[in-house]
């Protein structure tokens, strides 16, 4: 019998922050930030409950891509410092309880980088096989441009070879040919380098990309290419075993959940965890319609996880906020509500906006979104910024939007550089969400910010193991704009609930968990009277506009001190 330790599945309540090293703080003045800044501002993770830290590349580049395009994958780029600036951020993240993992980028490489200036050197180089070459594009080639702003085609001709490689993003990032054996040994290296300088992990850029071989005529040499997901897999539980994939899997659920693992099995043996894309962008049309019905449908529809495998739950993050797996009129909802001008949307499928200015500032609403992070089944992934309400500037080219320097300060700089701001990698957010309103050092002093509220969140989701470790089920409400759902294990459940109107409500509901008499506590408000099921065990409850309640059945106290069991 295969015993499961708990400290081996740490992500399954994790709370993970991702943060842009070159936006997060600048320990040297030079107005890019660093790996030491970054280490200097670790204790507001800490504060804020942070347990994984994940870095999106901090890798050497050409900035083509933000980073994306990568010119070496065993080192860190010099303007945001050293290896040993590197590991001792590690150390120190290590040292306060908070593991860190990082992007993994391999479906793809800068064209300076070194292996392809040898691939497009000649047809006869060493590197030429490690990427993707074709005479002609071929008709079964892969469809689908990623940015069609940018790029009409995925075949880049050559001039110097005489041929075309394919490129999946930008023509400056030629992809690797994953059908090649060595390209997939060193895959593992590079993996392997970084999991013995500490990392905890990876989060893995555009899988389904990485693993689609269409249109490569040494494709027929690669295993299945879910084999080869699990051999990655395989490989960093050998290195340690407590490692996780966390994968940008942008798929529809059906086609998604192949990628945990074999479906006829209850072990994932492939991705950990799974970004749930479908499930957030039905909590904007939600949101968009004041009506709980598109979220509930799709946490219905949403396949369970396996054992050994986790959805990963976020309200946006680092690139624009995807509307793709909407219907054209359900897109055309949430671009009415949140961003009706055209400098707001990208690729006429998502947004380049933060949540705060998308509801015009509206408290309420954003607290909505951010207790259904931490309620709903999933390990809860936050954006740097998120934590102050932090909004955009839609003065930056594309996803840059969202990438402003982290506002720590409403001194000019925000705390995050002493250099000119024109030295800063991306512009300030400006006016209503700039530094001088919305900062961390001002809201960490008031107890009734943003900030504190999303601690409190953070808190109760840590000492609510039900949230993480759980199953589920949604109850009826008798009221369309509300969403109750019930986490449960052995000896507790938890119900939530929230209200996607902006008018007062009372759900009545029926729990299964607590009968005639049974009793709720409030878990974020102490305030709140406790409630009583009664006798017609038809438990109402009242929400005002934009409201929630997290409510622990069946017992008079939550105790804190308690761990889940797995």
């Amino acid at each position: 019998m295969r015993l499961t330790r708990t400290s081996d599945l740490w992500w399954k309540n994790a709370v993970v922050y991702c943060l842009d090293v070159e936006t997060y703080q600048d320990g040297n003045g030079d107005g890019i930030g660093d790996f030491k800044g970054l280490t200097q501002r670790i204790d507001h993770l800490v504060r804020l409950g942070v347990t994984c830290v994940w870095l999106m590349p901090f890798y050497p580049t050409r900035e083509r891509d933000d980073g994306y395009d990568i010119t070496d994958f065993y080192g860190v780029d010099p303007r945001l410092g050293t290896l040993g600036d590197f590991t001792e951020f590690v150390r120190t993240a290590k040292d306060r309880g908070i593991r860190v993992i990082a992007d993994l980028v391999v479906n793809h490489t800068s064209e300076e980088h070194p292996w392809f200036r040898d691939a497009r050197s000649s047809r006869d180089s060493t590197y030429r096989d490690w990427y993707v070459w074709q005479d002609e594009p071929p008709k079964d080639g892969p469809e689908g441009v990623v940015f069609p702003d940018v790029e009409d085609s995925l075949w880049e001709y050559d001039e110097g070879s005489g041929q075309y490689y394919l490129h999946r993003f930008y023509k400056q990032q030629p992809d690797l040919n994953v059908a090649n054996p060595e390209v997939r040994d060193e895959i593992a290296r590079v993996m392997g380098f970084w999991t013995e300088l500490g990392l905890s992990g990876f989060r893995v850029d555009a899988v389904p990309f990485l693993l689609e071989t269409d249109g490569q005529d040494d494709a027929g040499g690669l295993p299945d290419p879910h084999d080869y997901l699990a051999d990655l897999r395989a490989f960093l539980g050998r290195r340690n075993g407590e490692s996780v994939l966390l994968g940008e899997v942008n798929l529809p659920y059906g086609d998604l959940a192949r990628f945990f693992g074999d479906p006829g099995s209850d072990r994932g043996d492939e991705l950990t965890m799974c970004f749930d894309f479908v499930g957030m962008q039905q909590m904007y049309l939600s949101m968009a319609r004041e009506d709980a019905g598109p979220l509930a449908a799709a946490l219905r529809e949403r396949p369970a996880a396996p054992r050994d495998a986790h959805w990963a739950t976020f309200v946006r993050n680092h690139d624009e906020l995807t509307l793709d797996k909407l219907s054209e009129d359900e897109r055309a909802e949430v671009f009415a509500s949140f961003g009706p001008d055209k400098e707001m949307q990208l690729y006429d499928r998502g947004l380049r906006r933060r949540l705060p200015p998308m509801v015009g500032g509206d408290r309420r609403r954003v607290e909505l979104a951010y207790s259904l992070l931490f309620t709903l089944p999933g390990t809860p992934v936050l954006f740097y910024g998120e934590e102050i309400g932090m909004g955009e500037n839609l003065a930056a080219e594309g996803r840059q939007a969202v990438r402003t320097p982290m506002q720590w300060t409403p001194e000019e700089g925000a705390g995050f550089s002493t250099a000119d701001p024109t030295a800063f990698p991306n512009p300030m957010v400006e006016g209503a969400f700039g530094p001088r309103k919305v900062n961390v050092y001002e809201q960490s002093r008031d107890p009734a910010s943003l900030l504190s509220r999303i601690r409190l969140f953070v808190e109760r989701y840590r000492e609510a193991p039900e949230l993480a470790w759980g199953e589920y089920h949604l109850a009826d409400t008798g009221e369309r704009s509300v969403l109750a759902h019930v986490s449960r294990t052995g000896d507790g459940a938890v119900l939530a609930l929230h209200n996607f109107s902006g008018r007062q409500v009372t759900a009545r509901l029926r729990l299964p968990e607590a009968g005639p008499g049974g009793k709720l506590t409030d878990l974020l408000d102490d305030g709140h009277a406790g409630l009583t099921v009664p006798d017609d065990g038809l438990l109402p409850v009242e929400l005002p506009a934009y409201g929630y309640r997290w409510l622990r059945v069946g017992t008079t106290a939550d105790d804190p001190e308690r761990v889940a069991t797995g």
